[in-house]
């Protein structure tokens, strides 16, 4: 019994890595059989796999694991309350043993029947004796983790010399210098190319030419065969969708076979809905790299009209701001219940390979969506896109108007749209917009039979959630017209009311397309592209190729030239709106195009535009946070805490003997003042004055395109931290701006952290509460003007896996006087600290 008390106290590791090798975990001894020290390790049981495929691809010595031995306990045997009672024992060897077929080599009794094959084919030297092998045991006292007992550690044979590898002289020249097999990668290029179209002698000629490249074969994927290749294509071609005329039958059969692609699934029943939830292991990958601490957006009513059960994609974005397919959901319908389950599930498997992924914002495309169950599960900001309604709504406008009503009603929808994301209008303005249209009934017919009875939940959706960048958008888009072409290129059409077939085709052919997207090399398969294959830049990235010169404003349009064809111009009527109307084949489409993006450009550079609606949004939070004091002792202490943190960052960072930075006086300000005394009580009713400590936010922003990323530069903000005995600003920190148009949910902006976080501790942009939000305060505290910080801080700061953020952005409006900054109530509460400035922390008491 010790031996089991000292296991079972072990803790249980999980390292934040896609995959485990045993040199991420800690391995303790225990006492083992006859008398010797297993050497032994705990984990999650769900990252077993891992474990296989860490140790596998181990640097030194390259091999593969098979499963040698399983047995597992029955589910209709009873459990005995045992605390070394095992549900599933796996014995995982190196396939480069245990048997050893060289010359002189110990094969086992049971496999005598071994004959040597005359040619050197298929897989020779592959059994050499390595008696590398390790024990996983699922045990009943803890069925969720993995005991894993590796004591033989080393790839020998039983002389104790290396039997394979580049440690193993003999092996030289043989196979048995690399892995036993090809990996996972280049099977997964070998499989996408075959299910695009690509021959199998395409794909063996570029295989050679890159080998012939770098002089020879250096890893096991070099050694590429034309039998394998052929093999997974004749496998491709004899495959089928329909694996039974009952379409329910066999889309159980395709789950049961495809197990690890499927996260969450759920048959007819009497309560419940049928409910399938697709996730491959690289959408996983792509979820875990591009979605930690980022964005995740919603398609959720692709193939409303088409498939038998409708999309719901989930999508992160690339370092090209580029929307990849992370998740499929097939469900007839998706209310409010079905959601919460296949979250919870689909979270569950992240954290399962990440303890440490969260998720930043949720990106909704649907008033109906059940925004408690996102932030129940996902525990993060919440906003609505706008991109199906206007898409719809202008494809429609173009289809059956004329320019010139075409231009009225755009611009009519525009302002209604606008007055109720500023809070300014109700469903009237609905109401009188279908009075003041009523004669054009081609499109006013659609409107009132489509639109008129959702408008309710949209103007909701829009007073209570921040709208989404037009960045996002634009990926999102540009996503869903892929996955129209890609999906919707078969000949029959009666395939598209059978689930079998949309499963299959998701996890083979559009997989596959979606993968190649992010593969480096799929320009050498350039003559086999088809409308398939179409891929690029969105149109908010195309915007950034437009000189600002091949934009000419006249009065009502704007001109812009096309880059193909500089003879060519295109015509923008209604410039500078979201909603003007292009005669390009991608806007009339219903589409965003990068020339109506590039209009609004030119429109913001020149101040011809009121703040975006983002901006507008962003504005109302901090004017909340003004007025919303800390209200318990719970929320006083933490915000003591954080000023604590925050002034100890600010005397390593800033440069106290710096020379006062000279600030233009028409510059507007906000100014937030807090005043601290110490054991000094501050009346609510009291003007707070100008004292020690002010934070003072410069709202001066220019717009110039010629040196930004995203063709929007944002003036710097200023942040002054420190003041002089006179109350003068003496230091000022930050280049960085307020974007203004901003994926933050301001509901969730000021809501405190789930812990108390300790006067020593450190915030970082991922430590911050509210990360979006966060991460914006931490860049203008520690920015390079007035500031002294590291290279590696910079670095860390400028460099998070690509997760910038490019924000749309208007000149920033914020006048708020003193008065008006002034809670309107106010508990005193002594911090006892005399030269730390307080922290207002604010939070709804409905959402605490």
């Amino acid at each position: 019994m010790a031996r089991w008390d000292a296991i079972l106290s072990l803790p249980v590791q999980n390292p934040p890595t896609l995959e485990i090798s045993s040199a991420d975990l800690v391995w303790s001894k225990v006492e083992g059989w006859h008398d010797k020290l297993d050497r032994v390790a705990l984990i999650p049981f769900a990252r077993v796999d891992d474990f296989v495929r860490g140790e596998s691809n181990n640097k030194e010595c390259p091999t593969r694991f098979h499963v040698e031995a399983r047995r597992r306990r029955r589910p209709s045997m009873p459990l005995k309350p045992k605390v070394d009672g095992i549900l599933e024992y796996i014995l995982y060897w190196c396939s480069f043993g245990p048997d050893d077929h060289r010359k002189g080599g110990v094969v086992r009794p049971s496999r005598t029947t071994y004959v040597p094959k005359k040619k050197n084919a298929g897989r020779p030297n592959t059994k050499r004796g390595c008696t590398c092998h390790f024990i996983v045991k699922r045990l009943i006292a803890e069925p969720s983790v993995a005991l894993i007992i590796y004591n033989d550690d080393k790839h020998v044979d039983k002389k104790g010399l290396p039997c394979h590898g580049p440690q193993d002289k003999k092996a030289a020249g043989t196979r048995a210098m690399y892995a036993p097999y090809i990996s996972e990668d280049l099977r997964l290029r070998v499989l996408s190319l075959l299910y695009v179209g690509v021959s199998v002698e395409t794909i063996m000629q570029r295989h050679n030419e890159s080998v012939e490249r770098q002089g020879g074969p250096s890893n096991r994927d070099d050694l590429l065969t034309h039998r394998y290749v052929r093999r997974q294509e004749r496998a491709i071609r004899r495959s089928t969708y329909e694996l039974d005329d009952d379409d329910a039958v066999s889309i159980k059969m395709w789950v049961e076979s495809h197990q690890s692609h499927v996260f969450f699934y759920e048959d007819f029943s009497d309560s419940n809905p049928f409910t399938l939830g697709i996730q491959t292991e690289w959408q996983l990958q792509q979820m875990i790299r591009f979605g930690n601490r980022a964005l995740l957006a919603s398609d959720s009513r692709f193939g409303t009209n088409k498939l038998k059960y409708p999309i719901h994609s989930l999508l992160v974005f690339n370092c090209d701001k580029k929307a990849i397919p992370v998740a499929w959901i097939i469900a007839p319908r998706f209310s409010s219940l079905d959601a919460h389950r296949w979250m919870r599930a689909l979270y569950n498997r992240v954290q399962t390979k990440d303890p440490n992924w969260r998720l930043a914002g949720f990106i909704v495309d649907d008033p109906l969506y059940d925004i408690l169950a996102i932030r129940d599960v996902f525990q993060c900001s919440v906003l609505i896109s706008f991109w199906r309604v206007r898409h719809l709504w202008h494809k429609n406008i173009v289809r059956s108007l004329e320019i010139d009503m075409q231009i009225k009603i755009s611009k009519q929808l525009e302002l209604i749209v606008d007055n109720i994301c500023r809070l300014q209008g109700t469903m009237s303005l609905f109401e009188d917009f279908i009075e003041d249209f009523i004669d054009e009934y081609n499109f006013m017919d659609y409107f009132k039979a489509t639109w008129y009875p959702r408008m309710g939940a949209w103007i909701n959706a829009l007073k209570t959630l921040p709208l989404a960048s037009q960045e996002t958008c634009a990926a999102v888009e540009f996503y869903h017209n892929q996955l129209k072409i890609r999906l919707f290129n078969e000949k029959d059409n009666s395939v598209f009311q059978r689930a079998d077939w949309l499963v299959d085709k998701l996890g083979t052919k559009v997989h596959s397309y979606f993968w190649l997207d992010e593969y480096s090399g799929k320009d050498d398969f350039a003559r086999y592209w088809k409308n398939e294959w179409i891929s690029g830049l969105t149109s908010w990235r195309k915007v950034l190729k437009i000189p600002d010169t091949d934009v000419l404003l006249e009065d009502g349009c704007a001109m812009v030239t096309d880059q193909d064809n500089p003879e060519k111009a295109y015509v923008v009527h209604n410039p500078g709106s979201m909603f003007s109307i292009c005669n390009c084949s991608w806007a009339q489409g219903g589409n965003l195009c990068e020339h109506v993006l590039k209009v609004i450009s030119i429109y913001q550079k020149r101040r011809s535009l009121p703040p975006s609606v983002g901006f507008f949004q962003y504005q109302q939070a901090l004017k909340n946070i003004l007025h919303c004091p800390p209200y318990d002792s719970l929320i006083r202490d933490h915000a003591v805490s954080l000023a604590v943190s925050v002034q100890q960052q600010l005397n390593t960072l800033l440069d106290k003997e710096s020379v006062a930075t000279v600030m233009d006086p028409k510059e507007k300000r906000v100014v937030v003042d807090i005043c601290l005394e110490t054991s000094k009580v501050v009346s609510c009713n009291q003007v707070p004055k100008l004292d020690n400590k002010q934070f003072i936010i410069n709202d001066d922003v220019s717009l110039d395109g010629d040196d930004s990323d995203d063709g929007l530069k944002i003036a710097d903000q200023v942040v002054d931290c420190h003041s002089n005995e006179n109350g003068i600003p003496s230091e000022s920190v930050g280049e960085d701006s307020l974007p203004a148009d901003m994926d933050v949910d301001l509901s969730s902006i000021y809501i405190s952290p789930p812990r108390l976080l300790s006067t020593d501790e450190n915030f970082s942009s991922n430590e911050f509460p509210d990360k979006a939000f966060a991460t914006e305060v931490n860049e203008v505290l520690a920015s390079e003007d007035g500031a002294s910080c590291d290279d590696k801080d910079k670095e860390r700061n400028l460099d998070k896996d690509c997760k910038e953020y490019a924000m749309d952005v208007d000149p920033p409006v914020l006048d708020v006087s003193l008065e008006t900054a002034t809670p309107k109530h106010c508990e005193t509460h002594p911090n006892g600290f005399t030269d730390v400035p307080g922290v207002i922390s604010c939070r709804k008491e409905a959402e605490l």
